[in-house]
């Protein structure tokens, strides 16, 4: 597994504002080989292990956040 590189501040608020709100939502990221992937749930915990930020939705499905590329229409590179 490669090296964790954190998300944007302003984009994790994005994504727990969702979860908050039981939001569905498109996520868009990239799969163990680079390609793109999409997974649509409603995200349902934010959490870190192993120093690492996770997502979870209600439907069991998990991903780290640096996978992701956007969020519906919200794409990570336009975070700061």
């Amino acid at each position: 597994m490669s090296d964790y590189r954190p998300i944007s501040c302003s984009f994790y608020d994005e994504l727990e504002a969702r979860a908050t709100t039981g939001q569905r939502c498109t996520l868009h990221y990239r799969g163990e080989d680079g390609e793109l992937l999409t997974h649509e749930g409603i995200i349902a915990d934010l959490y870190i292990r192993d120093r690492v930020e996770y997502l979870r939705c209600q439907d069991g499905f998990e991903l780290r956040l640096d996978r992701l590329t956007a969020v519906d229409d919200r794409e990570v590179k336009d975070y700061c």
